[in-house]
């Protein structure tokens, strides 16, 4: 199944083909609009000739730093993002051989899933359930129990980046968001 959250078509394909670049991009989706931390992998792939973990982790953190900083940089933050990015990399290539797909291919059900998730750099666990959401809903990888760790992003609806598919879709889940944002203010203030 394709992946079509950034609006580019080849940073979407990065996306769909390399399961790592997948998690890359929900790591970057933080303080930055979304279908720009997702274009992040694509940069990365375009600038440092790979997006494979053990290229990453092994690559000089400073030279790494520099591509991630280039402009259009990866993140508002390139700096603490490429480290974390780095980060990332070594704990899925020591972890999983490299092979970021295996987050999802072996775990036992949505709570074992959501728990491999959680403990990866940059991923609290909303992100965690945003991300395994993103799985059920783009990618059709739904071990059991899946709904009761995402909680209300299993729901049908515009939510988050799991219920992105097309631009309008993007929009609708901006809007919910603004909306979400409107209300917690109003509650506090």
């Amino acid at each position: 199944m394709a992946i079509h959250i950034t609006g580019d078509a080849s940073a979407d394909q990065v996306l769909t083909d390399s399961p790592f670049a997948l998690l890359v991009g929900m790591m970057l989706d933080q303080q930055y609009p979304m279908e720009h931390a997702f274009r992040g992998p694509a940069k990365v792939l375009e600038r440092f000739g790979s997006i494979e973990p053990a290229a990453i982790a092994a690559a000089d953190p400073e030279q790494f730093t520099a591509l991630c900083s280039t402009p259009p940089a990866i993140h508002r933050f390139p700096g603490s993002m490429s480290a974390r990015l780095q980060e990332l990399a070594r704990v899925v290539e020591e972890t999983y051989d490299g092979r970021a797909e295996r987050l999802w291919t072996e775990a036992d059900d949505g709570r074992d899933l959501l728990k491999r998730v959680m403990g990866l750099p940059g991923f609290g666990k909303q992100k965690a359930q945003i991300f395994v959401a993103l799985l059920a809903k783009q990618l059709g990888v739904r071990p059991d129990g899946w709904e009761k760790v995402v909680g209300d992003y299993a729901l049908e609806g515009h939510r988050s980046v799991a219920d992105v598919v097309d631009p309008d879709s993007l929009q609708k889940v901006r809007d919910f968001k603004k909306q979400k944002k409107a209300a917690a203010q109003a509650q506090a203030g």
